[in-house]
């Protein structure tokens, strides 16, 4: 079966002081491959102007703007229909070589970025702390551990919006273990590449199960590389692999790599940011993967 969905992403910058040349990126576009289908895209801004795209440094497509007269508003408004195909069939488990093979299979640049520490996953005290008390080790199976970690993770974090900033360090909630998706998976990342499984941050959203409007915010989780099997999707917040809920926008090291939006203005004013996420599912239709 495909999912299709229609997404409308708005955010809305607004100042307590006419400010001008607001820079910004974008990272709003979904992501078309086999799996997902970009049925139509557009993003309108205001004040309106020339919007630029380009292709980041890990294949995302990315938007660029510039605002350079007075204003006391910025507001952006994407709005996507995307078709998200069925998931591949993943075992639970790679084999009794599994750990030797993946280490042996990690030769691309890609791959060995993506176990390197970034700006939000890395090691860190905290971490080591948070590992050694909740008994958290690698399993003899690469794909298995990944599955439970992601379980272990679900279990031990509480939900909580607005309990940490985007800019927020793992260890906070590493220390108060309340958080949001985006914690979940840089706390899932910085692990997993600690144990030499190569993982990346993945953006977008999370579709309902069922035919209706819901409104949400962005989402967060992780793919890990297997050798034979490629990039498999994992989310820590929701306890479940990817799959026909999950549309893709950026993949990345982290957040700071792939976040919605990124920008500057000039002016001595405060900003308030209103973020608004719709997520529409249609009804299913036929497809192959």
């Amino acid at each position: 079966m495909i999912a299709r969905y229609s997404i409308e992403h708005s955010v809305d910058f607004a100042y307590d002081a006419p400010v001008h040349s607001s820079v910004m990126t974008l990272y709003l576009r979904p992501i078309q491959d086999r799996r997902q289908v970009v049925v139509n895209f557009g993003i309108e801004t205001d004040p309106p102007g020339t919007l630029f795209d380009f292709v980041g440094p890990f294949g995302n497509h990315g938007h660029f703007l510039d605002r350079p007269g007075a204003h006391e508003r910025l507001a952006i408004r994407s709005r996507s229909t995307v078709e998200v195909g069925p998931m591949p069939q993943v075992p639970t488990r790679l084999g009794s070589d599994a750990w030797k093979e993946l280490g042996s299979a990690i030769r691309s640049p890609e791959l060995w970025l993506m176990l390197q520490p970034s700006h939000f996953v890395g090691p860190s005290t905290v971490l080591d702390r948070f590992v050694d008390e909740h008994g958290i080790r690698p399993g003899d199976d690469p794909l298995q551990s990944a599955a439970e970690l992601r379980t272990t993770l679900h279990d031990i974090f509480e939900y909580m919006p607005g309990s940490t900033a985007v800019n927020s360090p793992i260890d906070r909630i590493l220390e108060t273990g309340r958080g949001v998706c985006q914690d979940y998976a840089h706390v899932m990342a910085s692990i997993l590449r600690g144990w030499g499984v190569p993982c990346r941050y993945v953006s977008g959203y999370l579709g309902p199960d069922d035919d209706f409007a819901t409104p949400g915010e962005s989402h967060a989780w992780v793919e890990c590389w297997y050798p034979g099997l490629g990039w498999v999707g994992l989310d820590p917040a929701n306890n479940s692999r990817s799959d026909h809920r999950h549309v893709r926008v950026a993949v990345g090291r982290d957040y700071a790599d792939v976040p919605p939006t990124r920008g500057v203005y000039r002016g001595a004013a405060d900003s308030k940011l209103t973020t608004t996420v719709i997520v529409t599912r249609h009804r299913e239709t036929l497809g192959t993967a």
